[in-house]
């Protein structure tokens, strides 16, 4: 997942799993861009409603801890593994 930390869509994964990042990622730097569709494309792949509920409180979640986060001025301790 490499082209995850690089920023980069994963062409190489399923459909599905190329449609959840890029819903995640658009979720996450262009909330107020979300549409009904984007909805509808994860459920086209496949995604139940139960599915693309959990993906959104994941991304939600961890927006809101970094952006939490940020503001503190927190810094994130690095795995020493």
């Amino acid at each position: 997942m490499q082209c995850l930390i690089d920023g980069e869509e994963p062409d190489d994964q399923p459909k599905r799993l190329q449609r959840l990042v890029y819903f995640a990622r658009k979720l996450t730097l262009l909330p107020n861009s979300m549409k009904r569709q984007d909805v509808e494309d994860l459920r086209i792949c496949g995604l139940s409603d139960l599915e693309i509920l959990q993906a959104v409180q994941i991304a939600a979640y961890y927006n809101y801890v970094n952006r939490f986060a940020d503001a503190l001025g927190v810094e994130i301790e690095k795995d020493e593994g």
